[in-house]
Order: structure tokens, then C-alpha cells, then sequence
């Protein structure tokens, strides 16, 4: 046995952190590999020879800071299970190191298709179905009208977080998100026959 496998992950967590660090100090614009190798204390190509781009190290680093918490609950409430959740991730988003890292995060992958590709794969889609998993279980169960469309759901709850995150800039508090909630499920709670 050696303990190659446990130098290199030291040196590719230590490579993220420099990232990060770096990303955090300068922004994540004036980013370099050259930067991230120095901080490191490896040479760039040891950098390269595991992130063909900055923007693709820059995803790994990002996504190596913890998002527990962000899997829904099943408590038999939705309208509760999706605000825990909404709330855990405003806070998540609200302040460093996660909210604006990844802000720059999704800014680079406006450029890069292949960071566009890896974040959707690594943190969009599981974070998607995991809601619309939560959502369809709900209206088995009758806690939504049986015409409720789970994916349309989705992006109009997701579509107040982000333009707020990335055009406005203004805060995602507990009281928006309860106002969200209740502007969408007001409008879709299964209705009584009169």
C-alpha cells in the first residue's frame, strides 16, 4: 500500500482552497491558474494536468463547499417542506464564501458550455429532482390540485431566488420566500366543490 492516493487528493484539496481563497481575495475575474498553481505551491501543470480550465477548477472548488441541508423533507406539508429548504439555501446564498462564489460561478457559465454542462449535471439537476420528486409525491398524495404541473412549479418558484441573486442583488429573506410560497400555492392548492 502507498499513500499516493491521499498526496494527491491533499494536493487537489489544497489546489480547490487556493481557488477559493484567491476567488474570495481577488475576484473570481482577475483568476489565474498561474495565481492558483503559486498559492498552491504546485506547478501549473499539475493544475492542468486535473482542470483543463479555470472555470472547470473553479466548479470543483465551489461545489466542494458544503450544501447539506438542501434535500427536502417529507413531512406530509409541502408548502413547509419547500420553505425549509428555500430558506436553507437563501441562507446558504446570503452571505460568503457560497453566495458569491457562486454567483461568479454562474456568470462563468454563461461563457464556458462545458461549465454550463458540469454545473447543471452536478448541482442543477439533483437539486431539481429532488424539489420535483418532493412535489410529485405531494400531489399523490392530494395536497395539490390533480392538474398541478410540478415542473412549471419549479420554475416559478426558482425564478424569485435567482433574479433576485443575479439581476437585482437584493437579499432573499425568510419573509420573501414565505411571500413566494404563498403567492404560488395559494393559487394551486386543490379547491373545494362548492
Amino acid at each position: 500500500m502507498t499513500d499516493h492516493p491521499t498526496r494527491t487528493d491533499d494536493r487537489t484539496k489544497t489546489i480547490m482552497r487556493a481557488a477559493l481563497d484567491l476567488a474570495r481575495e481577488l475576484g473570481y475575474a482577475k483568476l489565474t491558474i498561474e495565481a492558483v498553481a503559486a498559492r498552491a505551491g504546485v506547478g501549473k501543470h499539475t493544475v492542468y494536468r486535473r482542470w483543463p480550465s479555470r472555470g472547470l477548477l473553479f466548479l470543483d472548488a465551489v461545489l466542494s463547499l458544503n450544501t447539506s441541508g438542501l434535500n427536502h423533507p417529507d413531512t406530509g406539508d409541502i408548502v413547509a417542506d419547500l420553505r425549509v429548504v428555500m430558506t436553507r439555501a437563501a441562507d446558504l446564498l446570503g452571505q460568503p464564501p457560497w453566495g458569491p462564489l457562486y454567483q461568479d460561478l454562474i456568470g462563468e457559465a454563461q461563457h464556458d458550455p462545458e461549465v454550463a454542462a458540469a454545473l447543471s449535471r452536478r448541482f442543477i439537476e439533483p437539486q431539481t429532482a429532488d424539489t420535483l420528486s418532493r412535489l410529485k409525491t405531494a400531489k399523490e398524495q392530494g395536497q395539490l390540485a390533480p392538474d398541478f404541473d410540478p415542473e412549471l412549479a419549479f420554475e416559478i418558484l426558482s425564478g424569485p431566488l435567482y433574479f433576485r441573486l443575479l439581476i437585482t442583488q437584493q437579499p432573499v429573506t425568510h419573509d420573501y420566500i414565505d411571500r413566494v410560497l404563498q403567492a404560488v400555492f395559494s393559487g394551486m392548492a386543490p379547491r373545494t366543490q362548492a
